[in-house]
């Protein structure tokens, strides 16, 4: 990462999961982690892990869903290291259920936390990291918000601004030097199922089997640095939705067509469980 010069990255989300796979997968590289998470027991525990890996770390309280805490993020990390190379909206929940029967609290929260949040990192970090002369940007968003599957809908659709804000602020910053990665992972091994918030056990099963059954956060953390590295716009490290991805935009009214005749007829449900019992949507 030559382009990197002080190798400093700030992670929202990295007391567990995916944001402390990330952290320990630059902790390796050397790198010096802001430790951001609302779960102050969880980020003390990564920054030992962050050390053990050969990094640097230091552990600040943020709750995403407040702009104004994310604002203290931004002003503690600048204040104490002057530069940022890397900032990682990673935060996030998850809820499931059909429209009209998930709660509004849950529409609510997932923009918010998902989606709110990135918005609060980039509006705080963008214009320093433009006045230190670049920097880098990489959001998580999910396979959720480009396949837009049943009974997701208000995680679909937060999953999905991101991407499109991503989409948004690649062309825009490029003039800052500030490259921006949006990485869209479908199931994979994190903690993120323990505290869904669900109105339908079927994506309930089909999420716990996907996660027990995909590769590690390790694995999905390693290609996506390795996007970053590469100043790659999407990271997307499952082949299976890099194969559904494809279909969708070049067959859109296809990939539509199937599922709805699948759902219609009974099949699509437990087609969906078997193909996540073979590890084939988390692969």
């Amino acid at each position: 990462m030559d382009r990197f010069k002080t190798k400093t990255a700030v992670i929202t989300g990295a007391g567990s999961g995916f944001g402390r796979a990330l952290a320990l997968n630059l902790a390796r590289k050397g790198w010096r982690i802001g430790i951001a998470d609302i779960n102050d027991a969880g980020s003390k525990e990564t920054l030992k892990m962050v050390e053990q890996a050969g990094g640097k770390g230091e552990v600040f309280h943020v709750d995403v869903a407040d702009s104004l805490s994310v604002k203290k993020m931004a002003d503690h990390f600048y204040s104490k290291w002057n530069r940022v190379d890397l900032l990682i909206n990673n935060a996030g929940i998850a809820a499931a259920g059909g429209i009209g029967e998930s709660p509004l609290q849950d529409w609510k929260a997932l923009m918010e936390i998902d989606y709110l949040s990135v918005v609060y990192g980039c509006h705080e970090f963008v214009p320093r990291m433009r006045a230190q002369g670049g920097g880098h940007i990489l959001n998580t968003a999910s396979g959720a918000g480009m396949l837009s599957l049943p009974y997701m809908g208000a995680y679909n659709a937060a999953k999905a601004a991101v991407i499109s804000l991503s989409e948004t602020i690649r062309v825009e910053l490029a003039p800052a030097n500030i490259g921006v990665t949006v990485v869209c992972p479908t199931f994979f091994n994190t903690g993120l199922i323990d505290d869904i918030s669900s109105t339908s056990p079927w994506i309930e099963e089909v999420a716990s089997t996907g996660f027990k059954n995909g590769i590690s956060a390790e694995t999905v953390a390693k290609r996506t640095i390795k996007a970053v590295e590469k100043n790659k716009l999407y990271a997307i490290p499952m082949i299976y939705l890099k194969i559904l991805w494809l279909n969708k935009r070049l067959t859109p009214g296809i990939y539509y067509a199937l599922p709805t005749f699948l759902h219609k007829h009974g099949i699509m449900k437990p087609l969906y469980l078997k193909l996540a019992q073979w590890g084939v949507l988390s692969h």
